[in-house]
């Protein structure tokens, strides 16, 4: 019969799950006490009444530190918090033309793109062929020149126009 492995546990080793023999100890204050063995450094944990906190692993010796777990296990999950709530996904939102789309409409959609490029998004500008609209590919490269135009203030090309199917396709990012 075999034994499962060990529990990997998550975030830094504390007290006796320290396996080094002599380990670096800075103290509550933050004063560097040097290198201390393992026993000596758990004794002036117990003391202070605090935890041995292993905070650089790969060091040689290990770099540990005098603190209360809990407390730094939450100051850890707050700064994640912090940094997931300061990141910006940046989403692809997709505009369709059709070739012989109308003025108004062409300019309806620059109007909503030119919104998702402040937003900070990009834009997958998706130009759909029907029918024997397949046999005048120009115009559908010519709406597209046009779009990548009146774009150039504030979007750059990220992939240029290229067939998909019975689609042209042509992304663009904000500046």
């Amino acid at each position: 019969m075999r034994t499962a492995p060990p529990v990997q546990k998550d975030g830094p080793r504390i007290n006796e799950e320290i396996n080094a023999r002599q380990v670096h100890l800075i103290d509550k204050d933050g004063s560097n006490r040097g290198n201390v063995s393992i026993s000596e450094a758990i004794a002036f944990a117990q003391a202070a009444g605090l935890d041995l906190v292993e905070i650089a692993p790969n060091a040689s010796p290990p770099v540990c530190k005098l603190l209360d777990f809990g407390k730094f296990k939450y100051q850890e999950q707050k700064k994640a918090a912090e940094a997931r709530k300061k990141q910006k996904v940046v989403e692809v939102k997709e505009i369709k033309f059709r070739p012989m789309i109308d003025d108004h409409d062409y300019d309806v959609k620059m109007r909503s793109m030119q919104r998702f490029f402040e937003e900070g998004d990009k834009v997958k500008v998706t130009l759909r062929f029907r029918g024997r609209e397949m046999a005048h590919q120009e115009l559908g490269a010519k709406l597209l020149d046009r779009v990548r135009d009146d774009t150039s203030k504030f979007a750059k090309v990220e992939q240029d126009a290229r067939f998909e199917g019975r689609q042209m396709v042509m992304v663009l990012a904000p500046r």
